[in-house]
């Protein structure tokens, strides 16, 4: 089947999105192409239903003055009239702008003018609230399109009108222009701008990348044509829209494979609908898949002692035999008896818990995931693989293949792919997926490609024997300790976060003495900690001071040292008293950490962490929901004793 659906998609190189649609509805029109739970109820669109929606929806477009070039972006949590809305201004030869749901206002500002969107697709009343409050500062805005009516029944605003409005409009401009919306889709092309996908922006303002319809395609295509997928199988639909990887799994890889997509209820949902629905492909990055792991380990450690000896017993059965199968040795008969028995108690009560019961194959990606989160998931029988692409690149370029999952690979390159490592370790790709450029920056384009035609990632890495790709870090973090040793932030960042009290890790070393870090408290695992312990506190930044927390991390760290190299173990580090957020501008939106900005926000916390500093006193600005900004003062102790002694008794 995989193989007939991607010789559909190739038979000439008009090919685009909205033409995959309507070949799965004219091939398998009643199969199921996306759901949507509402109040508590899946509901069911075919193909056919599918296409008919996008259709509608394109001719409502029309009909309002919509035409080949324009732009269109959505802007809500994961629903399929956003989807459809997207495919429906390809149909039409203009481009799709996602843009992140939980954006605050200067930065929808920043990517809605400069991609001069004209049509908003908003989820809900918020969003709609949130684009009104922009409308002056986006001058080829010209129309505003809702989905959830609720609390917008009294708005009068002349450019905002109804997902249902669209497309009744829609079938009326059909009914007098019957070849209208045919015409413009077969005039489409594999070489038209799909989508602008705007970057992470870790190291500054996100840029625009334009991908074309044969970018995407073919890079779903190659995944596809190497993956066990089948035509039907379930995928959750819950990472953002915005984000390049949902638009190459939740539509590009959906289309050419006629995958069946979910969309959850809402993102408190997302645990409770995962499980319910047992999708057979889960696609999390690294944040995802720590935070299940730490649900693991809080139910494990808040059950009776029994349970948590038998449970602590078979985890570490797994993790052995994990180990000894991923060195290729002989597995001895007692393991594998343990671990039939583990399956039937432990392993197979925790997949179906976290909703993997049914997956055949797991992705991790958008960012480097810890060797030991890794192995766990992959000892408890989840097929978990990591994955490695760029926005620049359509997202999927390298993989894991199911007979070879190293935790300190990224797997091989995709077919049609080619990737190099230049004379500075800096990892180059070429291929079909590879970006039409920056929307209006050439210049950051010429950067951005080498004059023989490869894309600069700014990814550091190397090729092993096996052909393995292996990411270090980000090219520009690489760096060595005062006495060379090679420091790589993200490999000690990874290995702390593997604690489940420890959320979010910053490590600080290049041309420094030693390693210190600055360490965010899981809020949730460590405040169920400290109820179990009787500890009452009032919010984060209580919790983060307090001396028994603070006791609880040095232990959690003395641990992770005793696994690291003596020459990058922590010295020192300082428990943060707020969380690092988006909305700060601390990480993007996709959880990367923007290490330049955090560097100078705190640079007075660095300067005390080496300078043998007890504690240190910040003023800190805080950005709230609504765009309002504040301060935040408080004194953070820092902790180095005990750290090195406890590592060296642990190990």
């Amino acid at each position: 089947m995989t193989a007939k659906l991607s010789t559909l998609a190739t038979e000439s190189r008009t090919c685009t999105l909205p033409k995959l649609s309507r070949r799965n509805a004219e091939s398998f029109g009643r199969a199921p192409g996306i759901r949507e739970k509402d109040r508590g109820i899946w509901r069911t669109y075919s193909w056919q239903a599918y296409y008919d929606n996008l259709r509608d929806f394109a001719l409502g477009l029309a009909a309002s003055g919509f035409r080949r070039g324009d732009k269109l972006s959505v802007v809500g949590d994961n629903r399929p009239c956003l989807y459809w809305a997207q495919l429906a201004a390809q149909a039409l030869g203009g481009i799709a702008v996602p843009v992140y749901q939980d954006a605050i206002a200067s930065e929808l500002v920043h990517v809605l003018d400069h991609a001069e969107v004209s049509v908003i697709v908003a989820e809900d009343q918020e969003q709609v609230d949130k684009v009104l409050s922009l409308r002056e500062r986006l001058p080829h805005l010209r129309s505003i399109i809702f989905s959830d009516p609720r609390g917008l029944g009294r708005y009068q605003e002349p450019m905002l009108r109804s997902h249902a409005q669209t497309q009744a409009a829609g079938r009326e401009f059909g009914q007098k222009h019957p070849d209208y919306f045919e015409r413009e889709l077969d005039t489409g092309c594999g070489d038209d701008a799909a989508i602008i996908a705007y970057t992470s922006g870790t190291t500054g303002r996100p840029k625009g990348a334009m991908l074309s319809h044969r970018n995407v395609i073919a890079t779903a295509e190659n995944y596809v044509s190497a993956e066990h997928i089948r035509r039907g199988d379930n995928s959750l639909a819950y990472l953002p829209m915005a984000w390049v990887g949902d638009m190459m799994f939740s539509l590009a890889t959906a289309l050419v494979a006629a995958v069946t997509v979910n969309c959850p209820e809402g993102p408190e949902t997302v645990q409770r609908d995962l499980r319910e629905l047992g999708p057979h492909a889960f696609f999390a990055p690294p944040r995802i898949w720590e935070t299940l792991l730490t649900q693991v380990q809080v139910k494990a450690a808040d059950a009776s002692w029994l349970k948590r000896l038998v449970y602590e017993f078979f985890r570490r059965a797994a993790e052995q035999r994990e180990l000894l199968r991923a060195d290729g040795k002989k597995i001895p008969l007692v393991r594998n008896v343990a671990h039939r028995l583990g399956e039937i108690l432990i392993y197979g009560p925790v997949r179906d818990q976290l909703g993997l019961r049914n997956a055949r194959w797991c992705l991790s990606g958008g960012a480097p995931l810890g060797p030991d989160t890794f192995r766990f998931f992959r000892s408890f029988g989840v097929n978990l693989k990591q994955i490695y692409g760029a926005t620049e690149a359509s997202a999927l370029v390298v993989f894991q293949r199911d007979r070879y999952a190293d935790p300190n690979t990224v797997g091989q390159v995709a077919p049609g792919w080619e990737i190099r490592i230049d004379e500075h370790g800096e990892i180059h790709l070429r291929g079909p997926g590879v970006f039409l450029g920056y929307y209006k920056q050439e210049d950051a384009t010429r950067e951005a490609i080498t004059v023989d035609g490869w894309l600069k990632t700014g990814d550091a890495g190397l090729i092993d024997p096996q052909g393995q790709l292996a990411i270090i870090d980000r090219a520009k973090d690489v760096g060595k300790l005062e006495d060379g040793t090679p420091f790589a932030p993200q490999f000690i960042e990874n290995k702390l976060k593997f604690s489940p009290f420890i959320r979010e890790a910053v490590a600080f070393g290049d041309s420094r003495p030693f390693v210190t870090a600055m360490i965010v408290i899981d809020f949730n695992t460590a405040g169920n900690w400290a109820e179990r312990h009787g500890l009452a506190y009032t919010s984060f930044m209580d919790l983060s001071r307090r001396p028994e927390v603070a006791e609880l991390i040095v232990a959690e760290v003395a641990k992770i040292n005793a696994t690291l190299p003596e020459s990058v173990r922590l010295r020192r580090f300082v428990l943060l008293t707020k969380e690092l957020e988006a909305d700060d501008a601390e990480i993007t939106r996709t959880r990367k950490v923007r290490r330049a900005f955090v560097a100078e926000k705190y640079a007075d916390v660095i300067a005390a962490l080496y300078g043998g500093a007890d504690n240190v006193q910040v003023s800190l600005v805080v950005t709230f929901e609504d765009g309002r900004q504040g301060t935040l003062k408080s004194t953070m102790a820092i902790h180095g004793e005990r750290l090195d002694a406890d590592a060296l008794k642990a190990a």
